[in-house]
């Protein structure tokens, strides 16, 4: 490996791991494109999409440990919505992960367009009004649409290395309506629970890429938590647009290239 090289992967780890903190993802809608389409812009061997996906996995287990971790004190994170979602996303992970070997490249990529365009669409649909004045220690949800959401969301984005926030987080605030500095920091949580599924399905699967994953993780566990830490501090309304703003973009990406 050379320098480029490295310095390349690095970047690629510190921006959308600062950004998976920042907004409570794990960084995948990011990092995803990032890591197939930059490699080669560069004059670097482009990865496969069963490699991005790979990799991807693996960097969102410590990009979300790391957010997580930064956030344990500021009684943000709902525990009990944490358990329920975080349990089956983690066996819908798995499954997907696992199942995802057998899908060509183009398919895999056809499956993560179709999740950021599903959680752009939701991006654009109003929330609850007054929603985010609510007190966190009253905060209630559906337990049923809780563990059937993220069991398909834990399916669909284990296919992609993906642990799925980018799109269990609108799933958050207009279906479950959990206010957004609760639902970001409780995204992390869940998110890193799904991430064990999606990691251990690639690794069994072979598709884990031993020095891009160290790499991606070494810059992961140094952005996720100073994104983690800004996100406390910023207007939850800046914090709704730049994630639809970020799964926009991504969107679009990934569509103008499989048309």
């Amino acid at each position: 490996m050379d320098l480029s090289y490295i310095l390349t992967l690095f970047l690629i780890g510190f921006v959308g791991s600062f950004l998976s903190g920042l907004v409570g993802i794990g960084g995948s809608i990011i990092k995803y494109p990032m890591l197939l389409y930059i490699p080669p812009l560069v004059g670097i061997t482009a990865f496969t999409a069963h490699e991005v996906s790979g990799i991807s996995a693996v960097q969102v287990f410590f990009a979300t440990l790391a957010g997580v971790w930064a956030l344990r004190k500021d009684k943000v994170i709902n525990y009990k919505l944490v358990g329920y979602m975080g349990a089956s996303v983690i066996a819908g992970s798995f499954l997907g992960a696992y199942g995802g070997q057998y899908l060509s490249g183009s398919s895999i990529n056809l499956v993560y367009g179709v999740l950021a365009t599903i959680a752009a669409v939701m991006m654009l649909l109003p929330k609850a009004k007054g929603l985010d004045d609510m007190p966190l220690d009253q905060v209630t949800f559906n337990r049923s649409l809780a563990v059937v959401f993220a069991f398909a969301v834990g399916v669909a984005s284990g296919i992609v290395g993906a642990a799925g926030a980018f799109i269990l987080v609108p799933i958050m605030l207009l279906v479950l309506k959990i206010p957004t500095r609760m639902t970001v920091a409780s995204s992390l949580a869940i998110t890193f629970l799904s991430s064990i599924g999606s990691t251990a399905g690639k690794v069994l699967a072979g598709d884990v890429l031993l020095w891009p994953s160290v790499i991606m993780i070494i810059a992961s566990v140094l952005a996720a938590p100073l994104g983690a830490k800004l996100s406390t501090k910023l207007n939850t309304k800046l914090l709704q647009a730049i994630l639809a703003a970020l799964i926009f973009g991504t969107a679009i990406k990934i569509w103008t290239d499989l048309l």
